[in-house]
């Protein structure tokens, strides 16, 4: 907390009114009192004023039997703000899965806000060595042919 030493603005910031520390989880607590850490705030996807979680969306990709990873991002757009855009590994021998039929498994499930708009296939899936997404990769390729 050294940032924080008498510095009031970004103290203020940083606490609730409860005195408890803005990290930026998203988290839920389950029945048996374990708390489950989600998401983070500054990655969900801003969908016309809708906020939407990227891990949900990959959890529901990686339950799709042709898929053996997958991650979301937001890729921009002048009229909603951003879409989800999803990076699909397919599992061997799932070549013909295609982007429609990603879209549409996705599609079936979720509200509308949510739904995935646009889906890229990799090889691979940029992650760092503890196994985090690296989402800033994934963006910076979506958003390079732009």
């Amino acid at each position: 907390m050294k940032g924080y030493f008498s510095n009031l603005e970004a103290t203020t910031n940083a606490l609730d009114s409860e005195e408890w520390l803005r990290t930026g989880d998203l988290c839920y607590i389950d029945k048996d009192g374990f708390l489950f850490i989600v998401d983070r705030l500054k990655e969900l996807i801003k969908y016309k004023g809708f906020q939407v979680p990227p891990a949900e969306l990959e959890a529901l990709l990686l339950s799709h039997p042709e898929i053996s990873d997958a991650a979301v991002i937001p890729f921009p757009d002048k009229e909603v703000g951003q879409y989800p855009m999803a990076y699909v590994v397919r599992k061997p021998g799932s070549d013909d899965l295609s982007e429609i039929a990603v879209m549409d498994f996705v599609a079936k499930q979720v509200a509308p806000y949510k739904r995935i708009r646009r889906v890229a296939f990799a090889a691979s899936i940029p992650k760092t060595p503890s196994g985090k997404i690296l989402r800033k990769d994934l963006i910076k390729l979506a958003t390079s042919k732009l």
